[in-house]
């Protein structure tokens, strides 16, 4: 088995893996860095890729997939809700950067007709591989993916998460034995703090911000962290108005389709009955102007109707703006949490409403993530992608200490033999 690593392996971004075996070629995942001038892996002919399995919706990890599907149709193998979940994103990949984009929506619709939907735990072939699929705990649908091949075994995190969430059950640790594990390392130097005390300080500081008159903007991700941030207000006793704009009420429809991905559907249901969907900007231009919680897209401010309340909402003490996702670097949303700077009227303008940062983070933390590497049984090599550099280095570095594992901090391009 050969293992080739496409994507920008020591940064979160663009992930790609190749698996090779007796003439056999399976990509998983392939997915764009999401930048202003998007960011691609490194290319495979299409003619030389014998399927294709995709670990979960986030761009990072789907975004540039249709380019396999201009001419011949490979076979797309994920979870049915993943499918939806990366259409819904992908079609808003390419409204936004599509002059940057080597493919165009009829190349999103032909993937789609070349997809095949697959449970957890059920096992199929691709050419001289068998692949199965195990619950990531990410985002609902999001998948370990394990390969077999000959006598050799891997397993692939893709992005996983090993705690329980209000949105959905932990990361399933029973992935069997590997000779080799590609693993994340997005917090591999950092721990989360506890959850509950998560939610109830994002909750404080949400009541407080409507108790003085104010409105509190939430910036979210459409898939897995709006909803996880309407749960947690609604179970806390939140009694205030909350709002939901964007793709994640498209988001909110498909999860309530395929709830057996989710920990607690009638928390999530009843969550959405409480919720004020915003359809227009007339609704857009009330809103703001009315004490109550706002979530929208886009999580990093980089589009959606997130920009439009943050000029109206930023400029106002008695407001509040609360980042709940991981903001990458030269994004807008990055530069307001580390400089307190906005864009206002079109120049650069010093945030006046009050600026907090709350970890709903749908990745492992450090020590939950080589608690569960660690417990994968056959004395695996290790492969660590998808993180910074000191990140990728310090996980690996800490398998080798630990449990005396090789392991290695991979590189773009880098090949393995295992």
């Amino acid at each position: 088995m050969e293992v080739k690593i496409l994507g920008a392996a020591r940064q979160v971004g663009r992930s790609a893996i190749l698996v090779s075996h007796n003439g056999t070629r399976v990509l998983l995942d392939y997915g764009a860095l999401t930048t202003r001038i998007p960011g691609f892996p490194m290319h495979v002919q299409p003619r030389e890729v014998s399927g294709i399995v995709l670990s979960h919706a986030h761009l990072d990890h789907s975004g540039a997939l249709p380019i396999y599907f201009l001419r011949k149709k490979i076979k797309l193998h994920c979870t049915p809700v993943t499918s939806e979940l990366s259409n819904i994103l992908i079609q808003d990949f390419i409204k936004i950067s599509g002059q940057y984009l080597p493919f165009e929506y009829v190349d999103l619709l032909s993937m789609n007709s070349s997809t095949v939907f697959h449970d957890y735990g059920e096992g199929f072939e691709i050419g001289s591989m068998r692949i199965t699929l195990y619950d990531a705990g990410h985002i609902p649908g999001s998948s370990i993916i394990a390969v077999e091949a000959g006598s050799r075994r891997l397993i692939y995190t893709g992005d996983i998460n090993s705690e329980e969430t209000n949105l959905l059950k932990p990361a399933d640790s029973s992935v069997g034995e590997a000779d080799v594990v590609v693993t994340e390392s997005t917090y591999a130097t950092s721990d989360h703090p506890e959850r509950l005390k998560v939610e109830k300080e994002f909750t404080e500081f949400a009541r407080s911000v409507v108790e003085r008159g104010g409105v509190l903007l939430v910036p979210a991700f459409s898939v897995g962290r709006a909803q996880e941030i309407a749960m947690t207000l609604y179970k806390n006793g939140f009694r205030y108005p909350i709002a939901m704009d964007g793709m994640a009420l498209k988001v909110n429809n498909v999860l309530l389709r395929y709830q057996e991905y989710l920990r607690d559907p009638e928390l999530l249901r009843k969550t959405i009955e409480n919720l004020e969907e915003v359809s227009g900007w007339s609704q857009r231009r009330k809103i703001v102007k009315r004490p109550g919680v706002i979530i929208s897209p886009a999580g990093m401010l980089v589009g959606g109707a997130s920009i439009f309340y943050n000029e109206r909402i930023s400029m106002e003490e008695k407001n509040g703006i609360a980042i709940v996702s991981f903001q990458v670097p030269g994004t807008p949303g990055r530069t307001l949490l580390e400089k307190g700077l906005t864009v206002h009227n079109g120049k650069t303008a010093k945030v006046k409403a009050e600026l907090r940062r709350f970890d709903f983070s749908s990745h492992s933390g450090r020590s939950r993530l080589i608690s569960m590497l660690k417990s994968i049984k056959g004395n695996p090599t290790y492969i660590t992608v998808h993180g910074d550099e000191e990140a990728c280095v310090s996980l690996a570095d800490q398998l080798k200490t630990d449990i005396g594992a090789y392991a290695v901090a991979a590189t773009q391009g880098q090949e393995l033999s295992i």
